[in-house]
């Protein structure tokens, strides 16, 4: 392997790092902005309404955009994680990708059956009651664990570039340098 491949290498781990990084905020940012502004908006309509509109997000939401940022977080930060093995920031890495799958799981096995639940017909009172809490709730956790993965990440490649058990420099003073005394004339 040459430095060139070494260094090749470098760079594409660094880019699939940092597309992970982006990925995991980009959830972590969907995940947000629902627990900040849809769901408290949503939470001051009428039942229909509510189902509704739950339902158009629910449909329109699988679209390819999102599912590349929700698998492809998933994807690149497991990617980042092998790839780190043996580099400083590893653990950090990691930890992101970790936390990532977890909010992952947190969808796959609460906010998707939530939101299929609401999908099948019925009185809408009832089926807010059952969505409306649990979903908000799961919603909140994912939110927390893609930010966590965020910021493991974006550490990881922080610490990634220094070298391991590295001090910080302290500048040293100037040493005054040695003059010989001069002989007499």
């Amino acid at each position: 392997m040459t430095d060139i491949d070494g260094e090749r290498r470098s760079l594409t781990a660094d880019g699939v790092l940092v597309a992970a990084t982006v990925a995991a905020g980009l959830m972590a940012g969907t995940f947000y902005v629902f627990a900040c502004a849809v769901m408290p908006a949503l939470a001051r309509s009428e039942d229909r309404v509510y189902v509704d509109v739950m339902r158009d997000i629910n449909d329109v939401i699988q679209n390819p955009v999102f599912l590349l940022a929700f698998m492809g977080a998933l994807a690149l930060a497991g990617l980042a994680g092998w790839q780190s093995r043996r580099t400083p920031g590893r653990w950090w890495i990691w930890a992101g990708a970790t936390a990532y799958a977890l909010a992952f799981l947190v969808t796959v096995g609460g906010s998707i059956p939530l939101n299929d639940a609401l999908a099948r017909p019925g009185d809408p009172a009832a089926l807010r009651e059952r969505f409306e809490d649990p979903w908000v709730a799961w919603n909140v956790v994912r939110a927390v664990l893609s930010t966590l993965a965020t910021a493991c990440l974006a550490w990881g490649s922080a610490v990634r570039g220094r070298p391991a058990h590295s001090a910080p420099r302290t500048p040293r003073r100037p040493t005054p340098q040695h003059v010989p005394p001069t002989a007499p004339r």
